[in-house]
């Protein structure tokens, strides 16, 4: 089972995240909330990467909250200060994964939703991350400096997604593409958050849909790069 650790942050302060270590692992992996918080739904990606042999550290970047309610979940989002997330509370957890040197001692980002808008800035701000997966989730283009993107890119889009509109990530596709990203993006035929398995039955929020297949094509696509890029 997982643990609670502390770790530093580039400007010193102290930053508190869940870590689930691999037995035998290939290397690690920085993993992004969604807008929820630190919940044990994405306690329990970070054990799946860690069953899959990647020791996973989720940065509690809410510090110590999280919710079930949307109204309350947009709250602490816009709450949130991006650009510190990204710079100060996900490059330290990064740069804690890469002093434990896990494996290959290489480290990559990965976020759903609010934290794959995270890991895109994250990819911009963290020079140490070795790859990053995106999930369904994109910030403002306008923040986005391409030139700044030096890891290897994945990432996967919902083509249904009412939060994240697919006409931005056409946008957000051609700026990579004309910076020259080592990019590899994937769309589905899915709505948002349908790689989580409780975004389905009655208490789903409106607009999002769980795909069991879509999600499992999603997963086995991100271990195939990270294990290429990581291991």
């Amino acid at each position: 089972m997982g643990q609670m650790i502390e770790f530093q942050r580039p400007d010193g302060q102290t930053a508190k995240g869940y870590l689930a270590e691999a037995a035998n692992p290939v290397g690690a992996v920085v993993v992004i909330q969604e807008w929820w918080g630190l919940n044990d739904q994405i306690r329990g990606v970070a054990q799946r990467f860690a069953s899959a042999g990647f020791t996973a550290l989720v940065p509690d970047l809410y510090r110590g909250q999280s919710t079930v309610e949307a109204e309350e979940a947009h709250h602490l989002m816009t709450g949130l200060n991006f650009g510190d997330a990204a710079s100060q509370d996900i490059a330290g957890a990064v740069q804690a994964l890469k002093a434990r040197q896990i494996g290959s001692g290489k480290v990559g980002i990965t976020g759903y939703c609010m934290g794959g808008a995270l890991t895109v800035l994250a990819t911009t701000m963290v020079p140490e991350a070795d790859a990053a997966v995106v999930w369904y989730g994109l910030p403002p283009l306008e923040y986005v400096d391409a030139s700044k993107i030096q890891a290897p890119l994945m990432a996967h889009w919902a083509t249904q997604d009412v939060f994240f509109d697919i006409a931005n990530v056409d946008a957000f596709d051609i700026k990579l593409q004309e910076a020259g990203v080592n990019y590899e993006p994937h769309r589905y035929l899915a709505h948002h958050a349908f790689a989580n398995e409780t975004a389905q039955g009655p208490t789903r929020l409106p607009a999002t849909q769980y795909d069991a297949a879509w999600a499992q094509t999603a997963w086995d696509r991100t271990m195939r790069f990270f294990g290429g890029k990581l291991g």
